[in-house]
């Protein structure tokens, strides 16, 4: 494509400063931007970023579909809330008018396993407007691809065993809010952890009926075995609370998080494929206490046993640059609801993103 790929930055919250800057400095043309924020309705984006004013105006989510109508983008990326059925709106307007679409939405990255009936809608809608929807983040690479090419140089495996934390005050309140930050133990067991006291059934139920909570590593899990081949024949998911032995303040929640009431949760989701291959992977999002840091963990068993660390990851950059470097992906992409590992290896964009595409 001669022309710059032209965007709509749909959110514009905490990751949008880096997507949008991340944007510009690969050649894309930023035509508009999305908000339900009054405090930023009306902005120039340019003051959102830092930088001058550059005529783009943050336009009111419910004039949505008259502005993309209007601006006409080649993609555009969603940055708002962490479930599908919460980025369901952008998602199927998108898909509606023939936009390529993106979302940093963890359930995103592999709905198929937690709300198929959602997925297969919106799979439908954008495949006869010849558009792609997906998603992806920090996970794509550092619980995903990088632990898909571990496994290429690995003869026999017997079990994925993986570990992540991140702190949830650098990704915005629904994130947070998600996690059961705030939330005193009591609350905490009635509104996240009784969710998967269940049966294998009743869980079934609930996913085919798209209520179903996934932690971030539930769709992980779907992913690694799909990009793996790997056949899952049972799937369980546990949330612990995190707590901390003095008042924690958060900022995206506004509040003080008092001792001993949750400062988030660790979930560990547990797959097992017809294969033999086990997959258990955490991960652990909560307020940090000042000595706490983002730490990713992998280890994949078998012949041989291969460890990897990555410590101190800049987690918000990574998910956004992660978010910028994918656009030629999907642009490309067959139509319809796309997952990631069906695109190829992501890799680093050297030149305007417009010269990747096919």
């Amino acid at each position: 494509m001669e022309r710059k790929i032209k965007a709509v930055q749909y959110g514009v919250g905490k990751m949008s400063i880096y997507t949008m800057q991340y944007m510009l400095e690969k050649g894309v043309e930023i035509v508009g931007a999305i908000d339900i924020n009054p405090s930023v309705v009306g902005k120039d984006i340019g003051e959102i970023i830092g930088k001058d004013k550059l005529g783009v105006i943050i336009t009111d989510a419910k004039q949505a579909r008259e502005m993309l109508q209007d601006v006409k983008p080649d993609v555009c990326i969603v940055t708002t809330r962490s479930l599908i059925a919460e980025v369901e709106e952008p998602f199927m307007l998108c898909a509606e008018l023939g936009i390529n679409a993106i979302s940093t939405c963890e359930e995103a990255f592999y709905p198929q396993n937690s709300n198929p009936k959602l997925t297969a809608k919106i799979d439908e809608v954008a495949k006869k407007n010849n558009c792609t929807i997906t998603g992806t983040g920090y996970q794509d690479i550092y619980w995903g691809q990088l632990i898909t090419s571990l496994a290429g140089s690995t003869q026999r495996i017997t079990k994925i065993k993986g570990s992540s934390s991140y702190n949830v005050e650098e990704y915005g309140i629904a994130l947070a809010e998600a996690h059961g930050a705030g939330l005193s133990l009591q609350e905490f067991d009635e509104k996240i952890a009784s969710v998967d006291r269940i049966s294998a059934d009743e869980r079934q139920a609930i996913i085919e009926r798209g209520e179903y909570l996934p932690s971030y590593m539930w769709n992980v899990n779907g992913w690694l075995c799909s990009k793996l081949g790997l056949t899952p024949i049972s799937q369980t998911q546990r949330c612990i609370p995190q707590t901390y032995k003095e008042d924690i303040y958060s900022s995206t929640l506004n509040m003080t998080v008092k001792a001993g009431n949750a400062t988030g949760m660790s979930a560990v989701v547990t797959t097992e494929t017809k294969e033999g291959i086990t997959i258990e992977s955490e991960c652990i999002g909560k307020v940090y206490a000042p000595d706490e840091f983002d730490k990713n963990i992998w280890t994949v068993e078998g012949e041989p046993t291969t460890t990897i660390t990555v410590e101190k990851p800049a987690t918000v950059e990574l998910t956004c640059a992660t978010v910028v470097n994918r656009i030629p992906d999907v642009i490309n992409a067959k139509p319809g609801y796309v997952t990631t590992e069906k695109m190829g290896d992501l890799e680093f964009k050297i030149k305007s993103l417009n010269e990747y595409l096919k």
